[in-house]
């Protein structure tokens, strides 16, 4: 990996950055991926646990396997490419993240503008009313309800679901006025979050990706940054901030 200094020095000049961020950066923090081949769909059917129908017809089930991941989210920290992201804020006039991770940990990281694409393991809310839910939840006592009766879900963009439009939005104005935009950890491959980095391409921001291996996006990135984003991000803070 080569961090060249044409690029640094591009970039301490940037306005608005965007990093774009997906299951990879938080597997260097010991989540499992989705679609890796030691994924979680490798060992679960998708179809059985996250999607409206699977819910309804055993909620308890699929309440299980969000309590297991909630562990596994809080048993996690932030590694150091979240950490690197959040540090870019005292280093830029404006830093935004656009994630379809579910975990929390770039808010842990201390990132301050976060849209997140596929919600939030954190929060819950009731699939009848929509209120959000801030109990505890204890599987012993059953699976929880709201006052008005309805089952009380995880708030996770399920499959089949739309993404949060305000969220969304806001990540499109964000790519359409950002000069630089980090692809982070994401093949990008799953739309409509990925229309994302097409449409910052479009609008004429450079595109940088940080992934372990090739994908989709590196056919037309304008740089490729190879290697774990908690190796990548700091290095290149370091060459930012070196005289």
């Amino acid at each position: 990996m080569e961090i060249k200094q044409e690029f640094v020095d591009g970039l301490r000049e940037a306005k608005s950055v965007v990093f774009f961020t997906g299951a990879g950066i938080s597997a260097e923090s010991g989540i499992p991926t989705f679609r890796g081949k030691d994924g979680i769909w490798n060992k679960l059917k998708p179809e059985e646990l996250a999607n409206f129908n699977a819910f309804l017809k055993n909620p308890q089930l699929v309440w299980e396997w969000y309590q297991h991941r909630k562990q596994i989210v809080h048993e996690s920290k932030p590694n150091k490419g979240h950490l690197a992201i959040a540090e870019m804020q005292e280093l830029l006039p404006e830093v935004i993240v656009v994630t379809q991770n579910i975990d929390n940990l770039h808010r842990r990281a201390g990132s301050k503008i976060i849209y997140e694409l596929h919600g939030n393991i954190e929060r819950n809310y009731c699939s009848k009313c929509r209120t959000p839910y801030t109990k505890e939840i204890n599987l012993d006592e059953g699976v929880p309800k709201c006052y008005c009766g309805g089952l009380i879900r995880p708030d996770v963009v399920w499959f089949g679901e739309y993404l949060p439009e305000d969220e969304f939005n806001e990540s499109e104005k964000a790519a359409r006025r950002c000069d630089y935009f980090f692809v982070v950890g994401t093949s990008a491959v799953v739309f409509p979050a990925a229309s994302l980095v097409y449409t910052a391409r479009q609008a004429g921001a450079f595109i940088v990706e940080v992934n372990i291996e090739e994908t989709e996006v590196s056919r037309f990135a304008d740089i490729s940054l190879f290697g774990p984003a908690g190796e990548v991000l700091p290095a290149m803070i370091s060459k930012i901030k070196a005289e």
